[in-house]
């Protein structure tokens, strides 16, 4: 199963003892004509640590426009600097899609100095 770019998903993270696991929220930053032939995907994690800020890390308030789209549960941060490529078996579901990938976008510019 493919999920497409701009998407906001659950992902079950292992917890340190690697024997349980947590549902995180995260964004799918890959693009969706990335074919490559395994059942995996790019994220950017999503925290609800406010301390974590700067020019690689989107701030997204629970009850603006774009936190209820992305059907945030508290106010949070889009950590573009934190990329993971992980299983899409991982990936519990959709909950909401980005309507500010355009930030998200200069974010990542920033962390891969593009």
């Amino acid at each position: 199963m493919s999920f497409p770019r701009g998407a906001v998903v659950l992902v079950a993270y292992p917890n340190s003892d690697l024997r349980s696991f947590k549902k995180r929220p995260a964004l799918v930053v890959q693009a969706e004509h990335v074919i490559t032939g395994l059942a995996q995907t790019v994220l950017a994690l999503i925290t609800s640590n406010l301390t974590r800020t700067g020019p690689t890390r989107v701030r997204v308030l629970r009850n603006s426009e774009a936190g209820s789209r992305m059907r945030l549960l508290v106010d949070s941060v889009i950590v573009c600097d934190t990329l993971q490529t992980v299983s899409t078996d991982a990936i519990v579901r959709t909950i909401g899609v980005c309507p500010v990938m355009n930030e998200v976008d200069s974010a990542l510019r920033t962390t891969l100095s593009l």
